[in-house]
């Protein structure tokens, strides 16, 4: 009972924190003019507060430090170290604007102190390939291109209203069943406080009109790092929680699908056709939604499904006993098809549209 109910007052705890605070917070912003503005490339008409991330960390604090004295984390101290780094790093960029270069450098600093200092690392592939444990010469480089990966692609995903948080809120929701089945408490608690301070952004975000603020730099950065920090929990060697099962490398490339893959499509586009890969533009799978007629709404329950899709398969194989082998082939095919496929696809209908009325 006890593993059930300290998540549950975690949960409301951070929920009810979130939702206090928001608007305070709106109010805050909008006096201080800490705005995103429009310009050509984004979707809104007018100014909108931009400090979400802020209103997300405190509920999450409130909703762990309410219940941290019934379960024991010893570990937590340097996640929720790097958090907070993630959080001002993005705040800056959202007040004063950095440099990419800037950003990567921390992003980087902050991968390999959860390597040297945290002791967590891609460091086994559980089966995947006939492989287990792999050096820490081959696991470093990976996990610091994997956690910068997963930072960067959450923040590039937050372009249309609820479709971050509403992502983020899928992703600690499976991670957190997981967790808890692996027995893993302090990831559960994590995850499950990420969830309850989340709704009430999403619910603002995407319903709301005077309250309406957009999450940030701020925000994407730290549930980027969040998640990186989930995915590194799942899958390194020394993490009890991480010998639960085999098949766990496609199982986090899953729940990570469209933000990953979407990234990975818009870089190598750029680069071939010249550009930098860091070079905002609107080729993202959200833009092409909106472009054929979705709402905000409809754009962020459509990629979502897509990712639930590419997640429940993922795990009708993992329950069939399929080859490690084949639930990461069928898990890389699904998120290129439902990434660089209904891109394309959306793009197509785009293109007729355009001939049409042109013809007219």
């Amino acid at each position: 009972m006890k593993e059930l109910l300290i998540p549950a007052a975690a949960f409301l705890i951070a929920f009810v924190s979130a939702l206090w605070l928001h608007p305070k917070v709106v109010e805050i912003a909008r006096r201080k003019q800490i705005t995103d503005k429009p310009d050509r490339r984004k979707l809104q008409r007018e100014p909108v507060p931009v400090l979400g991330g802020v209103v997300v960390f405190f509920g999450m604090v409130m909703g762990m430090g309410f219940v941290s004295p019934h379960f024991e984390c010893p570990d937590i101290l340097l996640p929720f170290t790097l958090m907070l780094l993630m959080l001002y790093t993005g705040s800056m960029d959202d007040v004063l604007g950095l440099s990419p270069g800037l950003r990567f450098a921390i992003e980087i600093f902050a991968a390999l102190l959860l390597i040297f200092e945290g002791g967590m690392a891609i460091d086994d592939f559980h089966g995947l390939w006939g492989l287990h444990t792999i050096p820490l010469w081959i696991a470093g480089p990976l996990t610091v291109v994997s956690v910068v990966g997963i930072i960067n692609s959450i923040n590039l995903i937050d372009g249309v209203n609820g479709l971050s948080s509403g992502f983020c809120i899928f992703a600690c929701s499976t991670f957190c069943i997981y967790f808890h089945s692996a027995g893993d408490m302090a990831s559960v608690i994590l995850a499950i406080t990420c969830v309850g301070a989340l709704i009430p952004f999403f619910i603002h975000n995407v319903f709301g009109h005077r309250m309406k603020m957009f999450i940030g730099d701020g925000g994407t950065l730290l549930m980027g790092m969040i998640l990186s920090i989930f995915v590194l929990r799942t899958l390194d060697a020394d993490n009890p929680a991480a010998h639960y099962n085999e098949g766990l490398i496609p199982f986090t490339l899953a729940v990570l699908s469209v933000p990953v893959f979407d990234t990975l499509r818009v870089m190598t586009m750029r680069i071939l056709r010249g550009g930098s890969p860091f070079l905002p533009d609107k080729t993202h799978l959200h833009h092409a939604f909106i472009e054929v007629g979705f709402s905000h709404l409809w754009t962020t329950l459509s990629i979502l499904f897509l990712d639930l899709l590419v997640t429940v398969v993922w795990f009708i194989l993992f329950k069939a006993g399929a080859p490690v082998d084949m639930q990461l082939y069928a898990v890389l095919t699904l998120a290129a098809a439902s990434t660089a496929g209904v891109y394309l696809a959306l793009r197509n209908i785009c293109s007729r549209r355009a001939a049409e009325q042109s013809r007219n």
